[in-house]
């Protein structure tokens, strides 16, 4: 199956500042991905991508007459590096919560001592076609990340700011969650399913290799959990924006299997 991009084939996970859904813009560094998203509770950030994202953050909230100042919440999908390398900088510089499952607690605060299935030294040398990917997010910053002391309150099924739904997915992380937000049909999966594995360069639905999973039979079962809420728009952690729902999206990532 070919993969559909969100819009006009144009390949977004070039660096850059998206809207893809109302009130939904994605934010492009290094092909990792965070999110803003305007809520009755304010504006929130998922995920805080890599040091070098910053600049494109604050054009994404300066597009909404924003500053950092009035992000109301971060929601951490996992604690890996390229997720959390703006939150200790929102954390003390602007006061904003930080907040991650209880079971990522840990890595959120030390975020390269994560499980693996595979070397990450030797796997990338094995799949040179993620090489650029990943010279890309060392550019970005990827070596240089602090780690951040979140809050680990989120609990799978309670609604937070905005009516996001934390949803369990583990595999990737021990504490891996994707956020639904039901009344818009909008899936941030994070790293449960991406639309480009960095580590492989390969696209289109799938899990992270096992070099940067935690168990992979898991992220291949924790599947269910994100196509039992039927969105229609996937945001991926990595990747583009995969607008033909989460139906097919798992469907392939199935048939793409673990690497």
């Amino acid at each position: 199956m070919s993969s559909p991009r969100a819009s006009g084939g144009e390949d977004l996970s070039r660096d850059g500042v998206t809207e893809v859904a109302e009130g939904v813009i994605k934010i492009t560094r290094a092909v990792t991905n965070c999110y803003l998203v305007d809520t009755d509770d304010g504006v929130l950030l998922i995920d805080a991508g890599l040091p070098r994202s910053w600049p494109l953050v604050l054009d994404a909230l300066r597009s909404r007459g924003l500053s950092a100042d009035d992000i109301a919440s971060v929601y951490l999908t996992h604690g890996h590096f390229d997720h959390v390398g703006l939150a200790e900088r929102l954390q003390q510089d602007h006061h904003v919560p930080i907040h991650v499952h209880a079971a990522d607690v840990l890595l959120a605060r030390h975020p390269y001592r994560y499980d693996r299935e595979a070397s990450r030294v030797l796997y990338p040398l094995r799949h040179a076609r993620g090489l650029p990917h990943l010279a890309r997010m060392a550019l970005a910053g990827a070596f240089g990340i602090h780690g951040v002391d979140a809050r680990g309150d989120l609990r799978p099924g309670a609604p937070v700011l905005g009516g996001l739904v934390p949803l369990a997915t583990p595999g990737h992380t021990r504490g891996h969650v994707a956020f639904h937000l039901p009344d818009r049909g909008v899936l941030f999966t994070g790293d449960a399913l991406v639309t480009l594995d960095p580590y492989t360069g390969r696209r289109g639905p799938r899990i992270v290799a096992r070099a940067a999973t935690a168990d992979s039979t898991e992220a291949l079962a924790t599947l269910t959990v994100l196509e039992s809420t039927g969105a229609s728009l996937v945001l991926p952690g990595h990747g583009d924006a995969w607008p033909a729902g989460i139906h097919r999206a798992v469907v392939e990532a199935r048939v793409a299997g673990r690497q």
